[in-house]
């Protein structure tokens, strides 16, 4: 599209009545290009196992058959097996489930945000965050880092006590610098936020692919009602194409969320994919150890070449110093290898893939650093 007609498109978009806190903004999304390797979405690049193909076919197919019928509008067999694959002592009460957890966080923000309310994070994190606030006009307050993108428990209960948001996203391992929040942030948060009745939301999306030290906020979930942990399948179980998110929470929580879902929002055809990969996590999954050497790998390589990785809990690894980190960016591309571009100066992030990909992208770097 060129610049002309992105203008007019433009003009022809500001002339709708549209919200205040709409205009000027512009919609998520990475760049879709036709290029060798792609990893600048964090996908698991792994392909779905033949075996799990299969049953979801089967699963689909079988759902085919009453889909002139609605589907389960409580979704309680995901539930239940969603609660199953977490552990924790969780059952089906415990579980909400959406089309992404994208949609899982904007459900939280029509029943905890809105006009008047206010929804606290701490950028740089995931891009997505102040869009979601726009989309139900909730007000956007964003918190302060550390100069190396850390955050303490101390500063952030801090944070909480002067803004006092009635939400609150905590991104662990945080996206985009890969890196996961300590219990104790989690803990100081929640406590922080106990005064004013704060939902603290922590957004977990990458938890399976952590270190072995790092420890899930699952396990502070019993008898903190007003804290959430979301999830998805899209990531360790490469199924991003399916669009299932999900969270567990109290049984309160949930009932909340039933108060703004669009009836019958997991469709059929969505449930039916869901549950029978769920009766293969242990295949999903295998990537998941592959995926992490692939990280690792990833890191230590950088930093042989004298780059600052950040120690990541991801599948992705975000790295610095470059002086014109766009012009690396764009050198990469050059050469079939597409990474993100998160607009922090200086730095620039990598999803680990197959061992062939990771090889393609080192290879790649060094020709760029090089040149």
């Amino acid at each position: 599209m060129t610049n002309q007609q992105e203008h007019a498109k433009t003009t022809a978009l500001e002339a709708l009545p549209l919200r205040a806190n709409l205009r000027g903004q512009s919609p998520y999304g990475a760049p879709q290009l036709e290029v060798e390797h792609l990893l600048n979405t964090n996908e698991n690049t792994h392909p779905v196992p033949q075996v799990v193909v299969d049953a979801i076919a089967s699963a689909v197919h079988e759902a085919a058959v009453s889909l002139n019928r609605y589907p389960d509008r409580e979704f309680t067999q995901l539930r239940q097996r969603l609660a199953a694959y977490l552990g924790h002592g969780l059952t089906e009460e415990n579980m909400w489930a959406a089309n992404g957890s994208n949609e899982v966080l904007q459900q939280i923000l029509q029943a905890f945000g809105g006009p008047g309310r206010k929804l606290l994070s701490f950028p740089p994190t995931y891009s997505m965050y102040p869009l979601l606030a726009s989309g139900t006009n909730t007000e956007y307050i964003a918190g302060v880092r550390n100069e190396d993108f850390t955050l303490s428990p101390e500063s952030a209960a801090r944070q909480v006590q002067e803004t006092q948001p009635n939400v609150v996203f905590l991104c662990s391992p945080n996206n985009p610098t890969g890196t996961a929040l300590g219990l104790d942030v989690v803990e100081a948060v929640y406590e922080a936020g106990q005064e004013f009745n704060a939902i603290v939301v922590v957004d977990e999306a990458y938890e399976e692919f952590s270190l072995n030290t790092t420890k899930s906020a699952l396990t502070l979930l019993d008898g903190r009602e007003r804290l959430i942990v979301s999830r998805t399948m899209s990531k360790a179980f490469a199924l991003a194409g399916a669009r299932v998110g999900y969270l567990a929470t109290s049984p309160q929580v949930t009932d909340a969320l039933r108060l703004v879902r669009l009836p019958y929002h997991l469709s059929a055809i969505t449930q039916a994919a869901a549950n029978a990969a769920l009766q293969h996590v242990d295949v999903l999954l295998a990537t998941v150890d592959e995926i992490k050497v692939q990280r690792d790998r990833i890191v230590e390589e950088l930093r042989q070449m004298g780059l600052k990785p950040a120690v990541s809990d991801s599948n992705f690894v975000f790295f610095g110093w470059f002086e014109d980190a766009h012009a690396v960016w764009q050198g990469l591309l050059e050469r079939g290898v597409l990474i993100r571009d998160v607009g922090i100066p200086h730095h620039l992030r990598v999803t680990a893939g197959t061992e062939e990909e990771t090889t393609a992208f080192l290879v790649a770097l060094r020709e760029v650093m090089g040149a």
